[in-house]
């Protein structure tokens, strides 16, 4: 079994096993809902559909436009969500975030980089896996 911080919210497995299924009718494979989440279940490792449904548990739910807070580079920001793609496997998500105020990305004292649109990938638990050198995520994101 995937590791239950790599497992899609409900929604997105849902989602996959309607791909599935479409993609089956298309080649003559009829299939219901039903033996198409179980499948999607396999596909993730779990015994079956029920088990797969409670690793899952509650992922973070974000959507285009929503409002978010966080940390980008350990500097907090709020802003919102301009584009979000699951990549991959369905682990992880491309983000790209528009801040209401630009971030300076840069601690040295007598230089300025500011942000105010980053992109990242995070988790579904909305932490990058990519770390500062200081071992921080470089980018954390939280609904508002």
């Amino acid at each position: 079994m995937k590791n239950d911080q790599e497992i899609a919210p409900i929604e997105e497995l849902k989602a996959q096993a309607k791909r599935l299924r479409g993609k089956l009718r298309d080649t003559g494979t009829e299939l219901s809902h039903a033996q198409a989440l179980e499948l999607v279940a396999h596909q993730h490792g779990a015994r079956d559909w029920n088990t797969l449904v409670a690793r899952a548990g509650n992922r973070l739910h974000l959507r285009v436009g929503d409002r978010v807070s966080g940390d980008y580079l350990g500097q907090p920001f709020t802003g919102e969500i301009r584009g979000l793609t699951v990549i991959g496997d369905g682990a992880h998500r491309r983000i790209t975030l528009h801040f209401d105020q630009p971030v300076d990305v840069v601690t040295f004292d007598s230089f300025s980089a500011f942000r105010q649109r980053v992109s990242g990938e995070i988790g579904w638990d909305g932490r990058s896996t990519r770390c500062t050198s200081d071992g921080r995520p470089q980018l954390v994101v939280r609904p508002v």
